[in-house]
């Protein structure tokens, strides 16, 4: 696994432009500024070799201190480029959290380029909440999320406010933010 590459810079870019920048996760701010999300890139080129980097990153957060690591970001660029084929991998990932005894641990966010949610249309902007420069799983300790929501107020409606903000940004302000993470090399 690399620790400073391409896509780590490009994912790094994206969280503190759009994630932190457009307010799309307020919570996301306090461990950025902290240090407590580690960026990791599998170099798998396989599902089963990315399987087994996930395993490594669940039980690497588990057993870290919150107050050292809060939550990963494991980008995978090689592995699952295609949407369809990584949303399946997630319902793989939710069974290895909880095959690892980690279930009400740690979840798994998803991330990637082509997100779509279900139901809406491959180039509705509301996807772009959820669009990263690579196919990223996100490790998130419950606690952390726990405490998170207890301290903002209807937490429930942060969906719908991002919603909204990718409704003004439109397509033309997504594609120019977007270019700013790309040329974060």
């Amino acid at each position: 696994m690399l620790t400073d590459s391409p896509a780590l810079t490009q994912t790094r870019a994206w969280v503190e432009r759009a994630v932190i920048g457009l307010n799309l996760c307020p919570f996301a701010k306090a461990p950025q500024v902290k240090g407590l999300v580690r960026y990791v890139q599998s170099e798998a080129s396989d599902p089963a070799g990315l399987l087994t980097d996930l395993m490594n990153e669940l039980q690497r957060l588990a057993k870290a201190p919150p107050e050292r690591l809060e939550t990963t970001l494991l980008v995978h660029p090689q592995v699952f480029t295609d949407f369809a084929d990584f949303n399946d991998f997630i319902g793989v990932a939710e069974d290895t959290v909880a095959d690892l005894g980690l279930e009400g641990v740690i979840q798994v966010a998803s991330f990637h380029p082509d997100y779509r949610f279900e139901g809406t249309a491959a180039d509705d902007i509301t996807n772009a909440t959820n669009r990263s420069p690579h196919p990223t799983l996100h490790l998130i300790r419950e606690d952390s999320i726990d405490r998170a929501v207890a301290s903002f107020p209807e937490a429930e409606t942060i969906y719908e406010a991002n919603m909204a903000t990718m409704e003004r940004l439109g397509h033309k302000g997504w594609e120019a933010l977007a270019e700013g993470w790309k040329k974060a090399l």
